[in-house]
């Protein structure tokens, strides 16, 4: 507690001042937390003084609050290209993110319980920066940090605002900033030092060195190829819902499960299934192969029963004797992008839509993925493909977008794969029948893509539509064959020195 007031008053944190009936003023609290490290041992102790900014007015004590974070897939992006070029990926982490962030609201708070000024114990705290719990205070540190590498000569990306980077005389420069966690990376390492200590002389920052645990992910270094996995986080859910010591399952949901919102018992209590859900999404994160269950059992959570529940156990189970899976990035020959997309016609038994999947790989490493519910019915299996192969499509303009802003070069138009004929064929077709009016939008979409030679559809067979194994529950042959394809290692720890029979399986 007395490092945490040190720096707020270091910082020059706040002002005090007489309070005033005009004014709101926040109450705050101590908050103690315990930093782990990666293998689950004790970092530090850590308190930090929160304000309550649920007391503040809108339009009065803050305004604009949104911060931006950076999307999974540029972070998994930036992996690819430093295992491609050998890069070393430097993390950091910022102390006390949020106390450089200036503020441009007066905002007024209580001293804090127990370093009340004795001098002036009925003053309050004019804030001049922000603190941890302030509606704006994530958007006031991003905007400092913005602006302060701006001024260095960095640009920020349109596609992605979290990203930073600079392209001097060919030698590429990478920041990816995830509020006060920062990974920096780029051809030159004197260059990238020199950012880190610029970084250091403005702000008080940690260098953790080499990254290898980052916003709740282990990563692992091994020579030229780099392993992501939650081995941690699913352990400690594993914990928590005491399914640990469960007995393994060979897929995350049986393929003849039939889900709907009234089969089973309504369950008592859901918060349970809804916490365990939440975890489950972000464990998505590193884990593709469970994306399409978590997504299907997600649109029961209004309303849980037990065949839910038991749909969900399911998962963990599979979770028990798959802990160490992960995903694998590797050197590529030619930083080129593929995806495949697919598509599963009236799915859903409540209301008959289709589920959208798609994955993408950029020079061989699966960097996006999605299953996705659509939004309206489609009325053919055409329809439905061709909607989730706009999906795909936006997906991968996106991933272009960020790609040629750092002045990564393409040496082939990007390959959608599909394995209805007649998606394919509206995608090249000219003529537009009445039959495809309700979906002309997205017909104009792809095809002026395909017209441009932005993008290459072609067709695959159903066998080897990877993009299957995000759209239905599939049998444990069919499902763990497509799982090899994304890129997954089933042993994080036990790699080194098979890093060639991995590549050999994953051919």
């Amino acid at each position: 507690m007395n490092t945490e007031i040190y720096a707020l008053k270091k910082n020059k944190t706040w002002t005090l001042v007489p309070p005033s009936s005009e004014m709101t003023i926040v109450h705050n609290k101590w908050v103690y937390r315990i930093k782990l490290n990666a293998d689950g041992s004790i970092e530090r102790f850590k308190a930090r003084l929160v304000a309550k900014g649920f007391q503040q007015v809108p339009g009065v004590d803050f305004f604009e609050t949104y911060s931006p974070v950076v999307k999974p897939c540029t972070i998994r992006l930036m992996f690819t290209m430093a295992v491609t070029y050998g890069w070393e990926i430097q993390q950091l982490d910022i102390n006390n993110a949020f106390l450089n962030g200036e503020l441009k609201e007066a905002v007024y708070m209580y001293q804090p319980q127990g370093f009340v000024d004795p001098q002036f114990p009925n003053h309050v705290c004019k804030l001049n920066k922000a603190i941890y719990g302030l509606k704006q205070a994530p958007r006031a540190w991003f905007d400092k940090l913005k602006q302060s590498l701006q001024q260095w000569g960095f640009s920020n990306s349109k596609a992605d605002s979290s990203l930073f980077f600079s392209n001097t005389n060919g030698k590429l420069l990478l920041i990816l900033v995830y509020v006060d966690d920062i990974l920096i990376t780029g051809h030159d390492q004197h260059q990238v030092q020199h950012v880190i200590s610029t970084l250091q002389s403005k702000f008080a920052l940690k260098i953790l060195g080499p990254v290898s645990y980052f916003l709740g992910f282990e990563v692992i270094r091994d020579g030229s190829h780099l392993y992501l996995t939650q081995h941690k986080y699913t352990k400690d859910l594993l914990n928590s819902t005491q399914m640990n010591d469960s007995k393994s399952q060979p897929t995350p949901m049986c393929s003849t499960t039939k889900l709907s919102q009234h089969t089973g018992t309504p369950m008592k209590n859901p918060t349970m299934y809804r916490s365990v859900l939440g975890a489950l999404q972000y464990l998505t994160m590193t884990r593709p192969d469970i994306a399409f269950a978590v997504n299907r059992l997600s649109q029961f959570q209004q309303a849980p029963t037990s065949d839910h529940w038991s749909a969900c156990k399911r998962i963990l189970r599979y979770l028990s004797g798959t802990l160490h899976e992960g995903l694998h990035f590797a050197p590529a020959k030619t930083l080129d992008l593929q995806g495949f997309t697919d598509a599963d016609w009236a799915g859903c038994y409540d209301d008959r839509k289709s589920t959208s999947g798609y994955c993408i790989y950029f020079g061989g490493n699966l960097v996006s993925w999605c299953s996705k519910k659509q939004t309206v019915v489609a009325r053919s299996s055409t329809e439905s493909e061709y909607r989730a192969l706009a999906l795909a499509t936006t997906e991968l303009v996106w991933i272009q977008s960020v790609l040629k802003e750092v002045g990564i070069p393409f040496q082939h138009c990007p390959i959608l794969w599909c394995d209805n004929l007649g998606a394919g064929s509206l995608a090249s077709n000219p003529v537009f029948h009445a039959r495809t009016k309700h979906i002309e939008v997205d017909l104009h979409f792809v095809r002026d893509k395909v017209i441009a030679q932005e993008l290459d559809v072609r067709y695959v067979d159903t066998s080897h539509q990877i993009a299957d194994i995000f759209t239905k529950p599939l049998a444990a042959t069919p499902f763990l064959h497509f799982r090899n394809k994304l890129t997954h290692v089933s042993d994080m720890y036990n790699l080194r020195g098979d890093v060639e029979i991995q590549e050999e399986d994953h051919r």
